[in-house]
């Protein structure tokens, strides 16, 4: 059982939707811990959660400036860190596809500087948030992504004697958060138009409580290398435009630059060592570093058939646009009405 209480746990772009609701969980799950460390870049970001979440009345809390791109400062504000959870990134798929290296210098040098920073600093584990558009990438986020998920796998072969472990959640589009869709389209329904980029596009859904809990499931259950997939319905995005607004003209514009219709979380290369954990896949590595008939007799994992593949065009789960009425209510506006 994961007992955060009398640890210190560090935040990257922890001002974020996921780690501002990670936040409220650690705080309200283990009212003991030790120090919870926010670090990002956004300085009015920063201020604003602390109006939140002030140090006076958690006294846990600490709110550290600083970027993943800056290795110096990361080997400061890991000090003394039990676990590290990696949620810092670039992630809007048209900007990265226009300032490419500023996505590179983010995503995969960022990561590497938290993989070093973590291994000279004593931190036990650290947990990378991936994406599903880090499987088959046809964009660069994705593309980086993808990278930063080989790194933190690989780290566990370079580690030597350290006491120390790197594990990867990688999950679909996250409802209700900064830049995502269902708050873009509730904003746009006023002018009774919605830009729909391709009629036929489906994705994967998962809420900011479902994001935290792999998190958290990660940390308690990890052995290092895996990533964990989980186990999530689908939406049509013209399905969302209709719980939203349903009296509203959908426009289709066109995919955006880097874009895919359907997306993947296993591709089928990913298949041969695609392990089900029962509410979640894990993807291990090729050459694990522990035994894996004992992981596999220990969680009861049962592997995929070859060519196994999971997207969410051919999801066996859907959200219709009634049940997303009520997520929306449940997850991002409880006064949503239409």
């Amino acid at each position: 059982m994961l007992d955060l209480n009398g640890k210190s746990i560090l935040i990257t772009g922890g001002t974020g939707s996921l780690g501002k609701h990670l936040t409220k969980n650690i705080l309200s799950k283990f009212p003991n811990v030790k120090r919870l460390v926010i670090l990002s870049r956004d300085e009015q970001k920063q201020f604003e959660m602390a109006q939140e979440y002030p140090h006076s009345k958690y006294p846990a809390i600490r709110y550290f400036i600083g970027d993943v791109r800056d290795a110096d400062r990361l080997k400061k504000a890991f000090k003394d860190i039990d676990f590290v959870i990696h949620a810092a990134a670039m992630k809007h798929v048209p900007i990265a596809e226009y300032n490419p290296m500023e996505c590179v210098k983010t995503n995969v040098l960022g990561a590497e500087n938290v993989i070093n920073a973590a291994m000279e600093t004593g931190v036990k584990h650290v947990v990378a948030l991936s994406t599903d558009k880090a499987a088959a990438p046809i964009n660069l986020y994705g593309a980086t992504k993808l990278c930063s998920d080989k790194l933190f796998v690989a780290a566990n072969n370079i580690k030597g004697k350290l006491d120390i472990k790197f594990s990867v959640v990688r999950y679909g589009n996250v409802m209700g958060s900064n830049g995502s869709v269902i708050p873009f389209f509730m904003k746009k329904r006023k002018e009774g138009v919605l830009p729909i980029t391709d009629p036929t596009m489906t994705r994967f859904n998962i809420s900011l409580q479902g994001g935290v809990d792999m998190v958290l499931h990660a940390l308690e259950t990890a052995w290092g290398g895996e990533i964990f997939v989980p186990k999530i319905p689908s939406y049509k995005i013209t399905d969302v435009a209709t719980a939203i607004a349903p009296d509203c003209k959908q426009e289709v514009i066109g995919i955006r630059p880097g874009e895919k219709v359907h997306e993947e979380m296993i591709t089928s290369s990913d298949s041969f060592t695609t392990y089900d954990l029962g509410k979640y896949y894990a993807i291990l590595p090729q050459s694990t570093n522990f035994s894996l008939k004992d992981y596999v007799n220990h969680f009861n994992a049962k592997l995929v058939p070859q060519g196994f593949q999971y997207n969410s065009g051919e999801n066996k789960e859907w959200v219709n646009v009634e049940e997303m009425r009520s997520l929306i209510r449940e997850h991002v506006d409880p006064d949503f009405s239409i």
